[in-house]
């Protein structure tokens, strides 16, 4: 595995050959952040947990700089700050038994930028190196900026792979805007029920995120139980925890399809349930 980022750090928690980690994968994970993955791709991570034929691979793009810091954590510089992330990262993946944990180490301006090629030219790497059965992603109405440069390069890479190589399913999921809102036809429902005490560890583990002021893991925690009691008005909670996603594949299926039009037609979407549900009592 060859890439372009010169930063990169690699993690294979079980010791096995690099190469060997990504070709095993079936699910893989792609998000912006340290502690991302762990937000947004649980689902995966929960299919995996102590499978012998399912393997997760995390990837983190960029590298923490800037990340907001408090406490013990409020004097350390953003190079420390950045050593300190990749470390929770590492611990992550222990926790949660990845095959095989990558950052890559850019920063946020280049993942932002739609003309880095390099950028992209990894995400090809990795996607044919593992030829995943399911891809986790940011969704496309997320209101982080990294977010969506990430999930737009991430589009772009799969879209360059052989009609052959590219994965059954991508799913767009919920960090920095919930996905409550898409219609109940539209919404791609994940249980993320099991095992809630290795939820609550991978979220835990970013002691640097939380301490310095961000309950993501109580935030996360309680999205998920939201979502799983809010879901259905007319029926018992058939699960504790629920993570929402939009399904992104056939933007990967057909590389014609328009983004902008394909996201903002979820949200006409939610518009004109709001409106017809108004319009047919008023």
């Amino acid at each position: 595995m060859k890439l372009q980022s010169t930063n990169v750090d690699i993690y294979v928690p079980d010791g096995a050959d690099v190469d060997a980690a990504l070709a095993r994968t079936t699910h893989l994970a792609v998000c912006a952040h340290q502690d991302d993955i762990e937000i947004l791709a649980y689902h995966g991570i929960a299919e995996c947990f102590g499978s012998p034929s399912k393997w997760f691979t995390g990837v983190v793009v960029t590298n923490g700089a800037g990340s907001p810091r408090a406490g013990i954590y409020g004097k350390y510089t953003d190079d420390e700050m950045q050593k300190v992330r990749i470390l929770e990262q590492r611990k992550a993946a222990y926790v949660g038994e990845y095959g095989l944990q990558l950052q890559l180490g850019y920063p946020s301006s280049a993942v932002k930028d739609p003309k880095n090629a390099d950028v992209v030219d990894d995400f090809v790497t990795i996607f044919a190196g593992a030829e995943a059965e399911t891809i986790y992603l940011h969704n496309l109405a997320d209101k982080h900026d990294t977010h969506i440069g990430v999930a737009l390069r991430s589009i772009a890479a799969l879209r360059k792979l052989a009609p052959a190589d590219r994965p059954k399913k991508v799913y767009g999921c919920e960090v920095w805007r919930d996905l409550d809102w898409i219609v109940d036809e539209r919404k791609v429902v994940m249980s993320v029920s099991s095992r809630e005490n290795i939820a609550a560890a991978l979220v835990g583990v970013f002691d640097s995120q939380i301490s310095g002021g961000k309950r993501y893991d109580l935030a996360t925690a309680g999205r998920r139980l939201a979502n799983a009691t809010y879901y259905a008005s007319h029926s018992t909670d058939a699960e504790t925890a629920i993570s929402f996603a939009m399904d992104l594949t056939p933007l990967v299926e057909d590389p014609t399809l328009d983004i902008t039009t394909f996201v903002t037609d979820y949200v006409e979407g939610f518009k004109n349930d709001v409106k017809n549900r108004i319009n047919k009592f008023a």
